[in-house]
């Protein structure tokens, strides 16, 4: 299988700080690939080194075999990028400002076929003509993927483009890039929804401190760190703590909801009888296995 993306010991340094400290990765031609990390993690570097908006301070990087400092030319038409940025000419509507994008790529008005598929996807058809400074922010986050598409690159690269959008657009976004992905083209995701990596990304490489600390397939990755959790809901009213055998298991802790990591099943005795004998009621129980996010905390060390 051809490769799209390559880092070959990547290093990216603004002063004394190491955003990208020698990073290897490899995206197959084709793939639905996630790049997950906490914030810091090095994930938006990559990206600007991969749009040749920074340049590695060591290492280098290709998309679909071209260099993106010699050939970038070349490597530019390669990808497009949906930056987190709401960033846009101010002196266009939606539709000139697709057109002058696409001729920025060489693509005349053959293309216009395409632009109209894109806005129509994006349910842009209402606001083609419409001043991109006078769209609400989820109508520009539609304008800008629609900019990054309107090419027709063979690598999309997306740097959390559904934050700030609904849920609706969210889910026609997802059926358009897949039936993208299913068409050839190489998608990269960055995401703090990890929910939607789990359900989208065949393959996740995950950041800390930039470095890649996992890179497998999604399937591989939760079967690698399997476990089965308690999930319980507790009234810790009048202040009351968990008692102290119950602390030492590792658990994860939001509002009211607390997440036993399991190491036998005869722990769910263990810990429902010492909350007993606390006198904590338990409003809620039930058994959770392993998902992206549990995978992404131990291995970032991190909350999202």
């Amino acid at each position: 299988m051809n490769s799209a993306i390559i880092f070959k010991n990547v290093k990216k340094s603004y002063g004394k700080v190491k955003a990208v400290d020698g990073i290897s990765l490899t995206v197959p031609e084709g793939e639905f690939f996630g790049l997950l990390g906490p914030n810091g993690a090095g994930k938006s570097t990559m990206i600007n080194m991969l749009a040749g908006l920074a340049k590695p301070s060591m290492g280098s990087i290709s998309v679909m075999g071209f260099d993106v400092q010699t050939d970038y030319q070349q490597a530019r038409h390669a990808v497009g990028i949906v930056p987190q940025e709401l960033v846009f000419d101010p002196f266009f509507n939606v539709r000139e400002m697709l057109r002058f994008q696409a001729g920025y790529f060489g693509r005349g008005k053959e293309n216009d076929a395409w632009v109209d598929e894109v806005i129509d996807r994006l349910d842009l058809r209402d606001k083609a003509s419409t001043n991109m400074r006078q769209l609400s922010g989820g109508m520009k986050r539609r304008a800008l993927i629609a900019q990054a598409l309107v090419h027709r690159p063979p690598v999309i690269v997306l740097d959390e483009p559904t934050a700030g959008v609904d849920v609706e657009l969210r889910q026609r976004l997802w059926a358009f890039i897949k039936d993208l992905n299913k068409e050839g083209h190489t998608i990269v995701l960055t995401t703090h929804y990890l929910e939607e990596a789990e359900a989208l990304c065949n393959s996740v490489a995950m950041l800390r401190s930039g470095k890649v600390v996992a890179s497998d397939t999604t399937k591989n990755l939760l079967k690698k760190f399997s476990s089965k959790n308690l999930k319980l809901r507790l009234d810790l009213k009048l202040n009351k703590q968990l008692p102290s055998n119950v602390k030492r298991i590792p658990h994860e802790i939001t509002g009211n909801d607390y997440v036993f990591e399991l190491k036998k099943i005869a722990d769910i005795a263990k810990i429902t009888e010492s909350l007993n004998a606390a006198k904590i009621e338990i409003l809620d129980l039930q058994a959770v296995d392993t998902d992206l996010e549990n995978v992404f905390l131990k291995l970032t060390g991190k909350e999202k």
